[in-house]
C-alpha cells in the first residue's frame, strides 16, 4: 500500500507498527477525489487501523497489537505460540467452516453490499474498493466441494525435498522455526495438504466471480488489480510456508486490467511496490508528486525499464534481516549470517544450484553485491530492527499490565440509518434503494 521496501516504512514483521505518516494509495486516490473502502485483511498494526480508506467493512483476521514481535536477542528460540509449525500440514483436510472461511466469507459478502451500494449513486465521486482475502493459506483445509475438485491429481504428488544437512542456514532456520522435529510428514500428509491449498485457490475464485458478477449485474466500470502478498512452498525443497525468497515463496500473481494497457503477458520481474505507483497513474494522479513517497515504479506501460526487484525480509525465521535482488534471470541473495546465494533461473529455475562459489560466474556475483551494498548497509539495517524489536517488547508487554484497550479495528455501523427508520420517508427510501430503476 505504501509502494515503500520493509526498511523505510519500518513495518519489518507482523507486529511492527504503520506509522499514520506514511501516504498509501489510499491517501493518494482520496486525496485526488476518489473514496476509498476497504473489506477484508490488512494486518494494520498500530492504532490507526485506517491508513487513508475512509472506511473499513471488517475488523482484521490477525491482531492489531505488538504481541507477534521477533526476538533477535534470543536466536533460535521459538515463540512457540504463534511462530508456524507443521500441524498445518498433518491436520490438512476437510472442513466446511474454519475461522478463516469465517472471515473470508465476511469479506466477500461485504464486497458485495458495498458495490450494491455504489451502483445506487448516493455519492457522484470515483471509488476504490480494496478486497482482501486470508486464503489461500495454511491451514490447509477446505470445503469438501473444493477439496474434491483435485482428488488424486498427479500436482498432489510430493515434490522432491532437501534432507536438513543440505539446506542453506536461512532454510534450516525455517525449519527449525516450523518445529520440523516434533512431526512426522508422510507423503499422505504432503498430498493433503497440497489439495487443500489448491482447493482455497478456488474457493477465492468463486468469491472473485461474485464480486465480478456483482459489478456486472450493476453495471460499473473500474479498473482491477489482482495479488497476492506471499506464494507458499508447499513442501518443495522440503520446505512449507512463506519466509524467504525462493520462488514458490516469493514470486506472486499480479493481473491488471485497465482500459490504458496493452493486453498480454509481461514476463519482466516486478514487485508487489509497484502498485501504488500503478493506481495513482492510472487515476491521473500527477507522478511528479508521487514520486518522493515510493519506491516502485508504474506498470502502466507494462513494467518496461523496471530495473533489478528489490527484496527485504527480517521476520519469523530470520536472526539478521535478509535482502535479496532480483535483476532479468538472476537472483542474489545476501544476509550478514549466511553465505550469498545466486541463481539463474532461466538455466535453474528450481533454484538448484547456488553459483555463488563458481569462478564463471564471479562478474555476475560481484555486480550482484555492488547493486546491494550500495542499497543497504546491512549492519545498520540489522540494529534498526533490533531497536525496534526490543522497543514493542517493552510497550506490550506495559499495555498488557492492568486495564487493556485494543487497537483491533471495530466496524463502524449506524444501525438507525439503515433499511428504513421513522426519520425516513419509505417511498423515497425505496426508490433510492433501487438500481436499476425504470425496468
Amino acid at each position: 500500500m505504501s509502494g515503500q521496501l520493509p526498511r523505510r516504512t519500518r513495518v519489518c514483521d507482523n507486529a511492527a507498527e504503520f506509522a499514520s505518516d506514511i501516504p498509501t494509495y489510499a491517501h493518494h486516490l482520496r486525496r485526488a477525489g476518489y473514496q476509498t473502502s476497504l473489506s477484508g485483511k490488512m494486518h494494520f498494526v498500530g492504532p490507526d487501523q485506517l491508513h487513508g480508506y475512509e472506511e473499513r467493512l471488517t475488523t482484521d483476521i490477525y491482531p492489531a497489537d505488538f504481541g507477534w514481535t521477533p526476538d533477535y536477542r534470543k536466536p533460535g528460540e521459538r515463540i512457540d505460540w504463534w511462530y508456524h509449525n507443521l500441524g498445518s500440514v498433518t491436520g490438512a483436510g476437510v472442513a466446511e467452516i474454519t475461522n478463516q472461511y469465517e472471515y473470508d466469507d465476511e469479506v466477500a459478502y461485504n464486497a458485495c453490499r458495498k458495490l450494491y451500494d455504489l451502483s445506487r449513486g448516493g455519492d457522484a465521486r470515483p471509488w476504490c474498493l480494496t478486497v482482501s482475502f486470508t486464503h489461500p493459506h495454511d491451514p490447509y483445509v477446505a470445503r469438501r466441494k473444493y477439496w474434491d475438485l483435485y482428488e488424486g491429481i498427479p500436482e498432489l504428488e510430493p515434490p522432491a525435498a532437501i534432507a536438513y544437512e543440505d539446506h542453506d542456514p536461512h532454510a534450516q532456520r525455517l525449519m527449525d522455526a516450523c518445529d520440523w522435529r516434533a512431526s512426522t510428514i508422510t507423503d499422505d500428509h504432503i498430498r493433503r495438504a497440497r489439495q487443500g491449498y489448491f482447493a482455497n485457490i478456488s474457493y477465492i475464485d468463486d468469491k472473485i466471480g461474485e464480486i465480478l458478477d456483482v459489478m456486472a449485474r450493476t453495471r460499473q466500470e473500474a479498473i482491477i488489480v489482482f495479488l497476492s502478498d506471499h506464494g507458499d512452498m508447499l513442501g518443495e525443497r522440503g520446505l512449507w510456508f512463506k519466509m524467504n525468497f525462493f520462488e514458490g515463496s516469493a514470486r506472486v500473481p499480479l493481473m491488471i486490467s485497465a482500459p490504458a494497457m496493452e493486453k498480454g503477458l509481461f514476463e519482466v520481474p516486478v514487485s508487489t511496490i509497484d502498485v501504488l505507483p500503478t493506481l495513482c497513474d492510472l487515476a491521473g494522479i500527477s507522478m511528479t508528486e508521487i514520486a518522493p513517497w515510493t519506491d516502485g515504479r508504474s506498470l502502466a506501460g507494462g513494467g518496461a525499464g523496471r530495473g533489478p526487484v528489490a527484496m527485504e525480509y527480517a521476520a519469523e525465521g530470520s536472526v539478521t534481516p535478509l535482502v535479496a535482488l532480483r535483476d532479468g534471470p538472476w537472483k542474489y541473495v545476501a544476509c550478514q549470517a549466511d553465505p550469498e546465494l545466486l541463481f539463474n533461473l532461466d538455466s535453474d529455475p528450481g533454484e538448484s544450484v547456488n553459483l555463488a562459489g563458481d569462478p564463471a560466474h564471479a562478474d555476475d556475483l560481484a555486480r550482484l553485491r555492488a547493486m546491494a551494498a550500495e542499497r543497504w548497509n546491512l549492519d545498520a539495517y540489522d540494529a534498526e530492527v533490533r531497536e525496534s524489536q526490543a522497543r514493542r517488547w517493552i510497550v506490550y508487554e506495559a499495555l498488557r499490565n492492568g486495564a487493556y484497550f485494543p487497537w483491533d479495528y471495530q466496524p463502524l455501523m449506524q444501525a438507525s440509518e439503515r433499511y428504513m427508520r421513522n426519520h425516513m420517508n419509505l417511498d423515497n427510501l425505496e426508490d433510492s434503494k433501487r438500481f436499476p430503476r425504470g425496468e
